[in-house]
This record gives C-alpha cells, sequence and structure tokens, in this order.
C-alpha cells in the first residue's frame, strides 16, 4: 500500500490537480478499495463540482471528475441539491462539459428524489431544475440549438421516469411544442409527450372533467403537482374516461402516430410500447385506435431493422383484432427470410427464429415455412441448433394438409435426415463434439415434441439411431446418454423403452461377436437394465462373445480377455438385478456355464461362478434386494459408475442373554442317521518308548519312521527283520501267493503320514426355522405360508468350521450361498424321524463334511456357524455337534488301475482270502511288510480274530445285510441262500459260489497249523469243548450258506466277515487287522438286527 501523506482538511478549493490524479487512482483501483477510504471525510462531492469551471484544474481531469461523480459520488444527499443546481445555473453555457455535467445534475436529482417529495428541503431545488429544462426546450425551432432543447427533453423524461406525473400540469405546453417543433430534435419532443401521457393515464386523470391538454399559463416559472408533495393516495378502480379527455388522449395518439419516420429504430420500440399501453387503455371506448395503429406501423413489416419488427411484434400481440391472417403470414414468412439473410447480424438472425417458435401467432403458421428452415453448412453453430428446433417441431406435429405432399411418417423422416446433413460431421467427430450435442438435441426435440401424440416418430428416430450405432461405433456412448435421459424422465419413459427395443429387434441381429463388439456394451447396460426388453438376444450375442474370446485368447490378448469377460459378467450382473430370474434362468445359466468351464482367465471365471451359484439358489426378490446393496439411488451422479460399499444403517444392540441358543433353531442333521448311537470312543494310550503320537495303536507300525534324534538321508527306509533273530521260515506257493496279492493291494492305498490320506464324507442337511429366528434377530418380514418365500427370513454367506477332539485330521469348512427360513407348520404336519428322504431346495442346504481319519474309531465334531442377515447383522455361535460313527469309517477296498472290471469281483475275493489268512494270528504274513503308495512308508498287519453269535431268524440277517453291508459282500456260498439273495436283486458284482463244503472247510480249524512250531495238541478248556461241539452238534442249523464281507477302514485297516448262515442262528466270524474296532463292531452286530 502506498504510504497516506498527512493531509489537513483542505478549504473549498484547496485539492491540488495532484492531489485530484491520487483520488481518480485511488477510486479506480479495485485490487484495493482501502485506499479510497482515506478520501472519504472530505465532501468530495463539493470538492469535484467547484473545481470544474476553475482555470488551474487540468482540462483532461475535468470529464475524469464527471466520471468520478457519476460512478462513485451518486446518489447525494438532499442538501447537496441546491449546490448542485447552483453550479449547472452558473455553469457558462458554451462550456463543452455542460451537457455533460447537466447530464451528471439530473441523474443526481433522479436518482436521489422520491414521491412524496419534501417540500422545504427538496421541492425548491427541483423545481428550479425543472423550470430550468422547460425554460431550454420551450425555444423556437429554427434556433440552432435543437442539440440543447433536444437533451433537455430527454433530461425532463428521465425526471418524470423517476417521479411518475412531474409533467401532468404541463401535458398541453408539451403537446404544443411537439406539434411545433419540425427539426429533428422532434423524436425528443414526441418522447418526452408520450411518456408524460402514459403517466398521466396511469395516475387516472382520463376520468377527471378537466382537461390534461389544458392550460393556465407559460410553463415557467414551474410548480410540482400537489400529488406530489403528499403521500400516495390508495389505488382504486379505473374508471371511464370523460369525453373531453377521451378526446384529448386520441388527440396525443394521432400526433404521436402522424410522423414515425422521425423516429430512429430504438426510439419507434420505445414509442411501440408506450402507444399500446396508452392505447390499450382506451381501447374500449376508442376502437378506431387499433386499426389507426395498423395503418401507421404496418408497413414496418417490410423493414429489415430487428428493431423495428420487434415493434410490429408487440403491435401484433397486443392488438390481435387489428392484423388479419395475412398479415400474420406475412409476419411469419418476413421473419423466416430473416433468419436466411446471410449478411443479417447472428443475433437477429436467432431472434427472428425465437420469434416464431415463442409467438402462439405464429406457431401455427410453422409448418408450412419447413423449406425455410434447412440450415445451410456455413450458417453459425447456433443458428443451425434454432433451425433445427424448427424442423423438429415441424415433425414434431406434422400435418398432410399443412405441409405439400407425401405422407406424415415419410416426410417427418425427410425432414429430420436432411435437416441433419448440415452437422453431419458429428458422425465421425468425437463424441464430446458441439456438432454431436446440436444433432441428438434436435432429436430429443423431435422425440419430445412427437411423444404425446404418436410412436411413428420413435420408430423414425429408432431407425436413425440404429443406422448411426451400426455404422459409427463412436456414437454408442452419446446414444447410451441419450435414452437415459429419455429413461429418466417420467412422461417420456416409454419413449426410451420403446427405443431400446428397438435397438435390440433390429441392431443386434446386425453385430458379429469380436473385440470390436466391447464398444457396444454401453448399449447393452441399458437394454439389461430396462425390464420391458427381452434378454434372449442379448445372452445369445453375449454367449457368442464369450465364445469367440475363448477362441482367441492368447498371451498378447490376456488384458483383452480379462476386460472384455469381466464386462459380459457384469452385463450379468444386471441382469439379475432387473428380470425375474425364471425368465431368464435357462439361457442366462447356459452362457454363465459356458464361462465357468472354458474361458480362460480365472477372476472372470469366479465371477461368473457367484452369479451362477445365486441365480440357481436365491429368489427373485430377495436376489435383487441382495444385489441392490450398495448401489447409488436414483437421480445421483456418483463419481464412480456404481458405488461398490453400501454403510448400513446402525441397527440396535441385541442383547445376547436374552436371545435363545442357536441350536434351538438351526439346525445342522446327518442325511442317514447312525445304526449305533455310539458316546464313547477307546483311545490307547502308546507303550514304546520312543516318541508315537498320543493315543497311536500298537498295530499299526511304521517302519519307515524313525525316532527324532537320529537324522537319516530322505528316501523310503525299511527296517529289516533280523533273520540271526529268528529260524529259517519255510512258505508254501499258497504263501507266496498270499503275499502277492497283499503287496499289490496295500501299493494302491495312500500313505496318510507323507501325502493325503482317503478321505470319508459324512452328507448333512442344514436349515433354520423361520418364526424362532425372527424373535431372535427382530426381523420385520412376516412370516407366511410355504408358499410366502419371499416374505421369509434369510441367511446369506453361511460359513459352517468344524473341529474335532478325534483323530480325523484338519476338517474344512462348508458354505453356504443363501438359504431361506422353513415356513412354519399348520400343526398337524407329519415329521419324519430321519433326514434321508429330506430334499435339498431353498429351504434346505446339503452339506457335505470331508474327514481325513488317522484311525477307525467314532467321535464327535463340534460345528461353529456364522452368517449374514438381510439387515445387515451377523450371527455366530456353536450348533448341535455331529456324531461320526464306526459305520461311518466303512469304505470297499482300494482297486488296483490295472485289475478289469469284469475281474473285480474276483479280485475282491481274493483279497479277501488273503487278508483272512493274513489276520490269523499264527499266520506267518505277520512278520511282513508291505510298501504303501508313494515308497515312503511300510504297513505291518497284525490280526485279531473274534466271533459272535446272532440269534436270529434269516429273514432278518439278510434284511440287515442288504440294507446295510451290501456294498461291502464280496461272495456267497451255499444254494438255498444264494437262491434267495439272488433273488431278492440287491447284491450285485459278487462272486456267487455254489459250493458249500469249499467255502465251509479249513473256515477255522480247532488245532491251527504254524510254521514255527511242531504239531501238537491243544488242552481245551470244558467251555471251549462246549463251544465246539456246539458247532459241530449243530451243524445242519446252519447249513443255508456263508456270507463273505469285507470291509476297509481308513486309513489302511480292514475288517472282515464270515456270516454262516443257519435256520435259527448265524454265526459270525470276525478277524480284523485292527484291534481297537472290535469294541464298536459288537454293537454294530447287535444294532443290525
Amino acid at each position: 500500500m502506498d504510504r497516506q501523506p498527512s493531509l489537513r482538511p483542505p478549504s473549498a478549493a484547496s485539492l491540488s490537480p495532484q492531489e485530484w490524479e491520487q483520488i481518480l487512482e485511488d477510486f479506480s483501483s479495485s485490487a484495493s478499495p482501502s485506499r479510497r477510504d482515506r478520501w472519504l471525510h472530505l465532501p468530495l462531492l463539493d470538492l469535484a463540482v467547484a473545481a470544474l469551471p476553475r482555470r488551474d484544474v487540468p482540462a483532461h481531469l475535468k470529464p475524469l471528475l464527471l466520471a468520478l461523480i457519476d460512478d462513485h459520488l451518486l446518489p447525494p444527499s438532499p442538501h447537496h441539491l441546491p449546490a448542485l443546481l447552483s453550479a449547472l445555473l452558473a455553469f457558462p453555457a458554451d462550456h463543452p462539459l455542460r451537457d455533460h455535467f447537466l447530464v451528471t445534475v439530473v441523474s443526481a436529482f433522479a436518482s436521489s428524489l422520491s414521491a412524496p417529495v419534501s417540500r422545504d428541503e427538496e421541492a425548491p431545488p427541483l423545481a428550479g431544475l425543472v423550470d430550468a429544462l422547460l425554460a431550454a426546450a420551450n425555444r423556437p425551432n429554427h434556433s440552432p440549438d435543437r442539440a440543447a432543447r433536444a437533451l433537455a427533453c430527454d433530461a425532463l423524461r428521465a425526471l418524470d421516469a423517476a417521479l411518475p406525473g412531474l409533467l401532468a400540469d404541463v401535458l398541453g405546453h408539451l403537446y404544443a411544442l411537439a406539434a411545433a417543433e419540425r427539426s429533428p430534435a422532434a423524436q425528443s419532443y414526441l418522447l418526452l409527450l408520450a411518456s408524460a401521457a402514459r403517466n398521466v393515464v396511469r395516475l387516472g386523470r382520463l376520468s377527471s372533467i378537466a382537461s390534461i391538454l389544458a392550460v393556465s399559463g407559460p410553463p415557467t416559472p414551474f410548480s410540482l403537482p400537489a400529488h406530489l408533495l403528499s403521500p400516495p393516495a390508495a389505488s382504486t378502480a379505473s374508471s371511464a374516461p370523460s369525453e373531453v379527455n377521451l378526446r384529448d388522449i386520441r388527440k396525443v395518439l394521432a400526433l404521436l402516430m402522424e410522423r414515425p419516420q422521425v423516429l430512429t429504430p430504438a426510439a419507434a420500440m420505445e414509442m411501440t410500447a408506450i402507444l399500446a399501453e396508452i392505447a390499450a387503455a382506451v381501447l374500449q371506448w376508442a376502437p378506431a385506435i387499433a386499426a389507426h395503429i395498423k395503418v401507421q406501423f404496418g408497413g414496418m413489416v417490410r423493414s429489415s431493422n430487428p428493431m423495428l419488427l420487434h415493434s410490429l411484434l408487440m403491435l401484433f400481440i397486443n392488438f390481435p383484432e387489428a392484423f388479419g391472417a395475412e398479415d400474420e403470414r406475412a409476419m411469419a414468412l418476413c421473419l423466416a427470410l430473416a433468419a436466411r439473410e446471410a449478411h443479417r447480424p447472428l443475433a437477429a438472425r436467432l431472434l427472428a427464429l425465437h420469434w416464431l417458435l415463442g409467438s402462439g401467432r405464429f406457431r401455427d403458421l410453422v409448418p408450412g415455412l419447413a423449406r425455410w428452415f434447412y440450415p445451410t453448412v456455413f450458417d453459425p453453430l447456433a443458428l443451425k441448433a434454432k433451425k433445427l428446433d424448427c424442423l423438429a417441431y415441424v415433425v414434431a406435429g406434422v400435418d398432410g394438409e399443412k405441409v405439400a405432399g407425401g405422407s406424415g411418417r415419410e416426410l417427418g423422416t425427410e425432414l429430420v435426415d436432411d435437416g441433419l446433413v448440415c452437422v453431419s460431421a458429428f458422425r465421425w467427430l468425437p463424441a464430446w463434439s458441439t456438432e454431436t450435442c446440436v444433432a441428438f438435441r434436435a432429436l430429443h426435440t423431435v422425440l419430445i415434441g412427437a411423444a404425446p401424440h404418436s410412436a411413428d416418430s420413435t420408430g423414425c428416430s429408432g431407425a436413425m439411431l440404429v443406422d448411426m450405432a451400426s455404422e459409427h461405433r463412436g456414437l454408442v456412448p452419446v446414444i447410451a446418454d441419450f435414452i437415459d435421459r429419455m429413461l429418466a424422465c417420467d412422461s417420456h419413459r416409454w419413449v426410451g423403452e420403446r427405443l431400446l427395443q428397438t435397438l435390440d429387434e433390429r441392431l443386434l441381429p446386425r453385430l458379429e461377436s469380436g473385440y470390436q463388439l466391447s464398444s457396444y456394451y454401453p448399449l447393452f447396460e441399458k437394454i439389461s437394465q430396462n425390464e420391458t426388453v427381452p434378454q434372449l438376444r442379448l445372452i445369445d450375442l453375449l454367449t457368442k462373445q464369450m465364445i469367440s474370446l475363448t477362441k482367441k485368447h492368447g498371451s498378447d490378448t490376456e488384458l483383452k480377455s480379462w476386460s472384455q469377460g469381466s464386462k459380459v459378467v457384469g452385463i450379468c450382473r444386471l441382469m439379475l438385478r432387473h428380470h425375474h430370474s425364471s425368465q431368464i434362468f435357462l439361457p442366462l445359466s447356459r452362457l454363465l456355464v459356458l464361462t465357468i468351464e472354458h474361458f480362460p482367465d480365472l477372476e472372470v471365471r469366479d465371477h461368473a461362478r457367484i452369479c451362477l451359484r445365486m441365480l440357481s439358489c436365491i429368489p427373485g426378490r430377495k436376489l435383487r434386494h441382495l444385489m441392490e446393496i450398495g448401489e447409488q439411488p436414483s437421480g445421483v451422479a456418483p463419481s464412480h459408475p456404481g458405488s461398490l460399499f453400501d454403510v448400513p444403517s446402525p441397527r440396535p444392540a441385541q442383547d445376547l442373554k436374552s436371545m435363545p441358543v442357536l441350536a434351538s433353531y438351526i439346525h445342522l442333521e446327518r442325511v442317514v442317521p447312525l445304526v449305533v448311537k455310539q458316546s464313547w470312543a477307546l483311545t490307547l494310550p502308546s507303550f514304546s518308548i520312543q516318541s508315537r503320537p498320543s493315543g497311536s495303536i500298537l498295530s499299526i507300525q511304521d517302519v519307515s519312521s524313525t525316532p527324532a534324534e537320529q537324522e537319516k538321508p530322505p528316501g523310503p527306509t525299511i527296517e529289516r527283520i533280523g533273520y540271526t533273530q529268528e529260524t529259517l521260515r519255510v512258505m508254501d506257493s499258497k504263501g507266496a501267493e498270499t503275499l502277492q496279492i497283499l503287496r499289490r493291494y496295500f501299493a494302491c492305498i495312500p500313505d496318510y503320514l507323507h501325502s493325503s490320506g482317503l478321505k470319508i464324507r459324512i452328507r448333512c442337511t442344514f436349515r433354520f426355522d423361520s418364526e424362532p429366528f425372527n424373535c431372535a434377530w427382530g426381523s420385520d418380514l412376516r412370516v407366511s405360508g410355504s408358499d410366502g418365500a419371499d416374505e421369509l427370513p434369510a441367511l446369506y454367506a453361511v460359513s459352517l468350521t468344524f473341529s474335532s477332539s478325534a483323530q480325523f485330521g484338519k476338517i474344512p469348512s462348508c458354505h453356504v450361498p443363501f438359504i431361506l427360513g422353513e415356513p412354519p407348520g399348520s400343526g398337524m404336519d407329519i415329521v419324519p424321524s430321519d433326514n434321508q428322504h429330506r430334499k435339498e431346495s431353498s429351504h434346505c442346504a446339503l452339506v457335505v463334511i470331508e474327514l481325513e481319519p488317522r484311525e477307525p474309531s467314532p467321535g464327535l465334531i463340534d460345528v461353529s456357524v456364522a452368517a449374514n442377515t438381510e439387515n445387515c447383522q451377523v450371527i455366530s455361535g456353536s450348533l448341535q455337534h455331529i456324531t461320526v460313527g464306526i459305520e461311518d469309517m466303512f469304505l470297499k477296498a482300494t482297486i488296483p488301475p490295472d485289475i478289469p472290471k469284469q475281474c473285480v469281483p474276483n479280485y475282491y475275493l481274493d483279497l479277501f482270502h488273503a487278508l483272512w489268512e493274513a489276520c490269523n494270528s499264527s499266520s506267518n504274513i505277520g512278520r511282513e511288510t508291505f510298501p504303501l503308495s508313494g515308497g515312503k512308508g511300510s504297513a505291518a498287519i497284525n490280526g485279531t480274530r473274534s466271533v459272535k453269535l446272532m440269534e436270529v431268524t434269516p429273514k432278518v440277517l439278510i434284511g440287515a445285510v442288504e440294507k446295510y453291508l451290501a456294498p461291502f459282500v464280496v461272495s456267497v456260498a451255499g444254494g438255498s441262500l444264494i437262491t434267495i439273495l439272488r433273488g431278492n436283486g440287491v447284491l450285485k458284482n459278487i462272486v456267487w459260489e455254489e459250493s458249500l463244503s469249499d467255502a465251509t472247510v479249513g473256515a477255522d480249524a480247532l488245532v491251527p497249523y504254524s510254521p514255527d512250531s511242531n504239531l501238537q495238541l491243544q488242552l481245551v478248556d470244558d467251555d471251549e469243548i462246549g463251544v465246539g461241539a456246539e458247532r459241530y452238534g449243530h451243524q445242519s442249523k446252519r447249513d443255508m450258506g456263508v456270507v463273505r464281507v469285507m470291509i476297509f477302514l481308513p486309513p489302511r485297516y480292514h475288517l472282515l466277515f464270515l456270516m454262516e448262515v443257519g435256520r435259527a442262528s448265524t454265526l459270525v466270524r470276525i478277524r480284523t487287522d485292527h484291534w481297537p474296532c472290535l469294541a464298536y463292531v459288537d454293537e454294530y452286530l447287535e444294532a443290525l438286527i
């Protein structure tokens, strides 16, 4: 900021030219307005007025001082007005700045005064100023100062506009002056008379009996009218004018209309506005005035000046009865031609078109002038847009009678096509170009104007959009936005839907699959979002696109495949959200399955898999509700198309103590119930001094395992048997064959210590009850019967995790994407005792629990659940545990890959005999080790025998075997037993042994043979003699046959049953290489019967 000099209070003439220059600079500075504050304590207005006539002030500063007064010192306070008037009267008449100073003083008075005027302070200077102006205007018209007289008239008109009715008492003098003036200053006199007459009409003086043109003396000295010195009176209803005043006002109008040629275009426009107001006030009593106005101003229709045309238009609007149809057609043609004349200014040409479309008098004439509205190539773009608006209006209301030739629809199409030629560059220019905006603005106007009348124009515009989209892919985003604009309007939504249907019917068959199809994805999104458009064509095209992308995939197209595949899956998601799943289920599921199976990109496949799972599992209404979470509301323009997250509204906290246990209404149940409900499990500690896992069984020997403190090179290690510590074994051919079978078999069993072991699967059903769930979690949904699926509660993203203290390995979790609550029953429903016949549905999900047992023993599985509710709540807790029984461990033995299918029954029988022999406690095979799959570990067999007498009839036993043990039966011997079982047709692919003698010989000799000991007789107790006697004494009671059952117990054990079936009882001989399982087998056999 400049340094402010010290100022003392100056006198009226104390400011030097340098100080005035500083003042002017400070007031003209907008960067620092505070600079002018240091001068505000001075009477700047008085000092500036006093400095104007001073000779020591440079001449170039005086116009600047007047500009300073006009811009910054007005309006003045009323006490400055006398000084301004005195300065004006004392100002030299021949001074070059007198006219400018006069304008400044008049502006000061007009801006500072308002009615009512103060009699003592404001009235005298105002009367003095008007008196001086009237004296200047009341001079002979032959004097050379006509410019000064015209300026005085304009000043009086300004004061009369600021104080309406100021010159009402001197209207007669003004009429006389205007009638007598013949110089070019007559325009100012006429405008002054018109302004004063209008204010007289507004004041209501026409109803007075006194003449408005009456004069009582000369115009000067002037005295203010009485209505300006008193507060304004309340407005009253206008009354009829008196006869004398009606005659006087007609005289005034006749004088004003007598010489329109002396008016400039701007003055003529102002004059017509005043005449229209005055004539409208008295037209009821003097209707001939309208015809007089037409006669005097109708010739302006041939004028090329836009102001004169505007003046004539004002008269057309205010006096419609004075102008006929022929005048209207001539005026409309004149405006249409004015818009075509290239020499006219752009504003005038635009104004002519605006008059045509804006006035109701000419709008009906526009269709007949259609050929004048075609834009030319060199027209400015704004004019092209306005002319296209006119053509759009013609197309919207096209009528065969108004437009010569052709049908309405064909003519409308031709008009639009020919009109868009002027902006044809939009087809190859960028989508954001101005030409493109102009073209689509015209199409929008056509559709909006034609929508209330017919659908023909929508078909025409739809065909044009189809051609544009198929020939120029760059216009596709613009077309999509254009349709979206239609859909956003409630009144014209059906127009947008009709356009989408046209694109679906005509554009999609033209398109071919490939990378260029991605240009049309914005249109595909609009089609998929609209419920009125069938989706079959779009889904078929997208299917072809996915096949094409899959075939063209390569190392250089990975990014393209990912991008376009993701967009296709995104379009599928839009279909899921906006359409009923029943209408698109089959074609859309085929598209998603194709993507899952063949598309090369993993992320796209995962997204397609999620969509397919939702399509197949979740009902339509809940699916749409689920997919709407996270979307922007309609009408909101997000920064990114489609918001990804949605913050749910806060929910009231649930009282966990008062809520029921989850297990009371969320159920995970076995599909097949257990035969034996085990409540215990046998676990034996390790008796070896070496480090073994807790609870390991001695019958399992992993000869590859070594103590932790010993370090050996990797690879298979076999613990060799020391031949020096035992006698040489003698093995016959049968034993060698048995060893060969066992080695071949164990080589197919995986070693669970070094790789993944065999798995068992427990099928369960997951469901939850609706009513308890709603009570616990405060759902607002009303639970109805089984048909109201959309009103039932639902769980989303259910995660089931499992844990167990038994040796089942790591149990993978299970996931249920969606499940509906079970509807409440009627109270009379029949509930099945088991879950075996329950079908998987939206109310019940199938869950498969995979276990990798380390020991074939029962156990319990603890279940935990976590899920999301519809109101964004997360529930978690424990469910009822799942019991794993010994029968869950039953698997069929592994078959070597080189065994033909037809040889499998015989292979199972040979394997049964080999294992039966190996599990004999006196067998030499117990010293052998058998390498497992992978070659890192081996297993040895330590067999155990047992026997179970089942006193049941053959019918009961056969039914139990066929129901529970049919997959594990390897052979049946005995004629009558074979006849029964073969006739039932349950047992298949087994060996049917017709001879019972072969099956029973050597089954269980009382004197076993052992190569390690000499042949000797054992001392048999009395109890054993009794058992043996009963066996051989009642052989005839069990002569129906023998059933051999072979069960594999993971990870590598076996359970063998030899059932000697009799007519009254059955003797079951049991052998196994895992003796702890015998603790559960006895209960299992008891439960079978």
